[in-house]
């Protein structure tokens, strides 16, 4: 962002997960470090089983690391009650998954007006429309804004749920393999609707195993052996 000194949203230190189950247990993170600003975007790359998506689910909340501290701007949420990640998940963070999750039989425009149904306070509805028409607007498909998801092109689709993820303003995205089921072209203008989120000051974290889609990141990272490094880094 232009003229605006970026602030620290999450850091994490030395966090570690370990997968315990029928077998003998297994170390997914092992000493994670990763600092994440405002106006930022990340890529994390790795091979499938190597522990992004365990990654992005410690970040946004939804599972708990066994070791490391976790700071979300100032405040050391390591060990957070789950009544108050889940405050936190829904006022601090916004989620694009590689399935869409809309409803089908709901228009663009009310799927993500939905969002704002348990969103920051109560919102009569006119203006959950407003906000839902805007976020639409801003990703470029207003005038699908009435159409239902079997209407739409995987890529619309997808288009929608980042329009979702926005309009309750996360100060993090977090997107996991959200071109997956796309095709190239497609996924290509999803990743720059993703990428271009960040000049609102948005701090982005997308998984992802496309190295084109990687590289259009501001910085790129390699999830391997339980260790983030810097893409390219071997030791």
């Amino acid at each position: 962002m232009t003229g605006v000194e970026p602030t620290r949203l999450i850091q994490l230190t030395g966090i570690t997960k370990t997968l315990r189950g029928q077998d003998q247990a297994r170390t997914i993170l092992s000493g994670v470090d990763l600092t994440i600003h405002s106006g930022e975007s990340v890529a994390v790359l790795g091979r499938s089983g190597s522990g992004k998506s365990t990654l992005l689910s410690l970040i946004g909340l939804f599972d708990r690391a066994d070791g490391g501290q976790y700071l979300l701007g100032d405040k050391d949420i390591t060990r957070l009650p789950e009544r108050k990640a889940a405050a936190l998940r829904s006022a601090e963070f916004g989620f694009v998954f590689q399935r869409f999750f809309l409803l089908k039989h709901l228009t663009a425009v009310q799927n993500v007006s939905m969002a704002l149904v348990n969103g920051q306070g109560w919102l009569p509805r006119r203006k959950r429309r407003a906000k839902a028409m805007a976020a639409l607007d801003e990703l470029g498909i207003a005038h699908l804004a009435k159409h239902k998801p079997p209407r739409l092109s995987g890529g619309e689709q997808q288009r929608v749920a980042i329009a979702r993820a926005l309009v309750r303003e996360p100060r993090i995205l977090l997107a996991d393999e959200p071109t997956g089921a796309l095709d190239t072209e497609t996924g290509n203008l999803v990743v720059e609707a993703l990428r271009a989120t960040t000049d609102r000051g948005c701090g982005l974290v997308l998984v992802t195993h496309d190295r084109d889609h990687a590289a259009k990141m501001g910085r790129v990272l390699h999830l391997a052996d339980g260790v983030l490094r810097p893409a390219g880094v071997v030791v």
